[in-house]
Formats: C-alpha cells, structure tokens, sequence
C-alpha cells in the first residue's frame, strides 16, 4: 500500500505541475460491469491523491440499451475516459471517437459459475464435470454481454450440449446474473468473475475450466473530444499501474501480463 500511495503522490504532484494553474477537475469515467468493482476500489484513492475529482456513469461496452457506452457517446454524451471490452474500445477508435494512442490495458476477465446461498455447490473443474453440471440443471441464467454470448453461442456447442440447453438457458438483460439466482429464479449462473462476486446471496463455485474459457480483455481510453486529456491520462497510467494490481485480483480480475 506504501508503494501505491507513493505512485498516486507522483500524480499528484504531475496533476499541480501541469499547465500554469493548479487547479481541480472533474473528470467523467464512463465504465462498463466487468471492471467497475475495481474501478470503485481505485478511483477514490487516485480522487484523494490527485486532487481531482471523479463522476462516474455506469453502461455496458455494447448492445442496444441507451445506456451502453458506444449509445452514449454517438448521442454527444460527454466522457473524460471509457473503461470497456477491448474490442469494443477498438471499434470506437476505429470510429475516431477515442484516441488510439490513449489505449491501455487494464486487465483479464474469465466467466465464473453461482448458485444461490445455501444450495450444493455441483461440480465444474473439468469439462465433463461443467458438461454434467448443466445438463442436470433446471434452468441456468447468463449475460447479455461478452460471457454471455460466448456462452450460448460457443461454450454449449462445445461441449456438445446446445440442443439440451436451449430450452432452460436464459439470457439475463441490464442486470446482474447473480441476483436472479439470488432470488431463486435460476438454478445456475454464469457472468465474468467480477460481476457475480459483489452480489450477495449467491455462493461463488469458481470460473469455468480453462480450454473452453473466453477471456474478455478490458481496456481504457481517452475520447478524443474529453475535456481534460491531461488528468485522464493520469489516471490511466494509475488504473493500469503495477500497485494498483493487488486491488485489481481482489475484484475476480487477472492482471494482465505485462
């Protein structure tokens, strides 16, 4: 921690040297579910830090709900920095919404498995352990975003499985898969790690086996219209640092190999 306050004193001190005015600014993140929980752990230390101060709008990197990220911003929607999908990110730079060269690497996201609190935690380590596991299930629940569409679209057809699924597999929109297998809605649960540890009333079996794993990278940039580039890119280099990485694991998240 010593380490990470040392890091954000130096942006701090950059924040004060830059320009000829020492002052305080606002600035937007907009950040999509994968990478929020430890988003929310960082963003208030580098806020204390630096000085600055942060205004968050929550949306996913993709999809047709207004609120997705890409909606926001063709509707003129203003953002100091995008926290998103990777490849999400890239089709806005493609766009020339965001800076290319603003482009960092924040880290790795695999999909993981619930079930409500108090049931039998069944058995996924292996893949005809996960095979098994839902092909016995009631009903299973998933994301409408990356993991989810990995899932109905590839995972079940790589395990042999799609036509047995089809009937009791259920994609989940805007809200979290966790909380409908909290309520008993679903037997199982599938999302990215990081988007199911923080509900309660669901116990955590553990991320699907590693071969038929999707890992979803996220990333940051710097719209090419934000107001203060300069701060922005401080708290990229923050988010994206070696010591801001003990809180990155904590959230579900992989670093990202550097």
């Amino acid at each position: 921690m010593n380490a990470l306050f040392k890091h954000l004193s130096v942006l701090a001190l950059a924040c004060c040297a830059y320009g000829n005015v020492a002052q305080a600014q606002e600035l937007t993140v907009m950040t999509s579910g994968g990478f929020t929980a430890a988003y929310q752990r960082l963003g208030p230390q580098y806020a204390e830090h630096s000085g600055n101060t942060l205004k968050t709008v929550l949306g996913p990197s993709m999809g047709k709900a207004a609120e997705a990220i890409p909606n926001r911003l063709d509707r003129g929607e203003h953002a100091d920095v995008v926290i998103m999908v990777g490849y999400a990110l890239d089709d806005l730079i493609m766009q020339g919404k965001v800076d290319a060269g603003s482009r960092v690497e924040l880290a790795d996201s695999r999909i993981g498995m619930v079930v409500k609190a108090g049931a039998d935690e069944p058995a996924i380590g292996t893949d005809t352990e996960l095979k098994n596991t839902l092909l016995a299930a009631k009903s299973v629940a998933y994301s409408d975003s990356a993991s989810g569409v990995y899932i109905e679209k590839e995972l079940f057809k790589k395990l042999g499985i799609q036509q047995q699924l089809a009937p009791k597999g259920k994609m989940i929109e805007r809200i979290p898969v966790a909380s409908v297998v909290a309520k008993g809605d679903y037997q199982l649960g599938f999302q990215q790690v990081a988007e199911l540890l923080p509900v309660p009333g669901v116990t955590f079996v553990g991320k699907i086996p590693e071969n038929v794993q999707s890992v979803t990278r996220y990333a940051a940039g710097i719209p090419k219209n934000a107001d203060h580039p300069a701060e922005a890119k401080q708290l990229l280099d923050f988010l994206s640092s070696p010591d801001a990485q003990a809180s990155v694991r904590q959230t579900g998240l992989d670093s990202v190999p550097r």
